[in-house]
């Protein structure tokens, strides 16, 4: 199988949005990447995401999302830990299932394992201003990842404050239970990692395609037959020997490229058209990250369009997704079903009277 190049989080938007003025790290970053500098100097100017000034904003609301991150930036030092000194020898079949239902337990819809990859974590830390520019090397072999559902109705109200909302709950669900199974871990001997909301060392995206439980689709983003985009990431490694699942091949890909709602509805045009392309030798599409958040700038929620765009979403029958990989009529059929009820996408009232 083909690997990608690791990607280096230096670069990803979320990195550099952190970078400040006179900062080494931005010194150091746009020293090396003078191409960005004038686009993302732009983007850094407020009002900033989910504050005063956005279309979206809400004296009330708006703070739910930022307490939201406040308490996911509080949380995240405790992503990493000793383990016990005594090793508690264990049988991989066992504690393969015993880590999925404690997932669940916790209040993970998906779960999965996979061996992990050299090209599954980043190169480089960049969104953490302490550890710029540091080589990620504590490569633990396995990661047990997990997708957290989210509510339709509040996705669905894309790009407004409830779509938003409903996001950072599902950041912080994932958060709570990456905690819990890392805690687990270290308890038991073993070297563990939560990658959480502010603070991934892996890729999770890749880390849960990998693991079974969807693929990345024209997006960027994982689709599960379950429940489609509505899902947030997380994930644990850890040097337990586990046994992994198997990749899904489903046809997504070949789905998206009939399709392209997400394309068709993306506010800011950040999502290509057409087929994928060979991209650092994997077939994929380039989202524009410069014209995706320039949107987020703009409305003031993370958007959230491309989730409610996608027909996965709404609860498209499993059997046929489980059927449709190489039959181009029952991908023609799910899409026309879908256009039928929703057009390109729904959009709903508010879901939840306190809001």
């Amino acid at each position: 199988m083909i690997t990608m190049s690791r990607i280096d989080e230096r670069d990803i938007m979320f990195s550099r949005m952190s970078y400040r003025e006179g900062t080494p790290e931005y010194e150091d970053y746009y020293n090396r990447n003078p191409h960005k500098k004038e686009k993302d100097d732009i983007l850094r100017q407020p009002p900033y995401v989910l504050g005063e000034g956005t279309a979206t904003y809400d004296p009330i609301n708006s703070p739910i999302g930022d307490a939201t991150f406040r308490f996911l930036s509080d949380i995240k030092k405790y992503s990493e830990g000793e383990a016990s000194d005594k090793i508690v020898e264990v049988d991989s079949t066992i504690m393969t299932k015993k880590l999925k239902g404690l997932a669940s337990f916790y209040g993970a819809s998906l779960v999965g394992i996979t061996e992990m990859k050299d090209d599954y974590y980043y190169s480089h830390r960049g969104r953490d201003p302490k550890k710029y520019g540091e080589e990620i090397n504590n490569l633990l072999p396995y990661g047990i990842v997990f997708a957290v559902e989210m509510e339709e109705s509040m996705i669905d109200r894309a790009p407004l404050l409830p779509e938003a909302i409903e996001v950072t709950k599902g950041y912080v669900n994932a958060a709570i239970i990456g905690m819990i199974i890392s805690y687990y871990l270290r308890e038991l001997g073993y070297e563990a990692r939560n990658h959480m909301d502010g603070n991934y060392l892996a890729v999770a995206p890749l880390v849960a395609e990998a693991a079974g439980l969807g693929q990345i689709g024209r997006h960027g983003l994982l689709i599960t037959k379950e429940f489609g985009s509505r899902v947030r990431l997380g994930a644990v490694t850890t040097n337990m020997p586990l046994i992994s699942d198997k990749r899904q091949d489903l046809g997504i890909p070949e789905f998206c490229e009939l399709c392209e709602n997400c394309t068709q509805t993306c506010p800011g045009k950040a999502i290509p058209k057409g087929e994928r392309t060979e991209i650092d030798g994997v077939k994929r599409w380039k989202i524009s990250d410069v014209d995706c958040f320039s949107v987020w700038k703009r409305v003031g929620t993370d958007c959230g369009v491309c989730l409610s765009a996608c027909p996965f979403s709404h609860n498209v029958n499993i059997q046929d997704i489980e059927s449709m990989k190489d039959q181009p009529q029952l991908m023609a059929k799910i899409l026309e079903e879908y256009r039928n009820k929703h057009q390109l996408r729904p959009f709903n009232k508010t879901p939840h009277d306190w809001l």
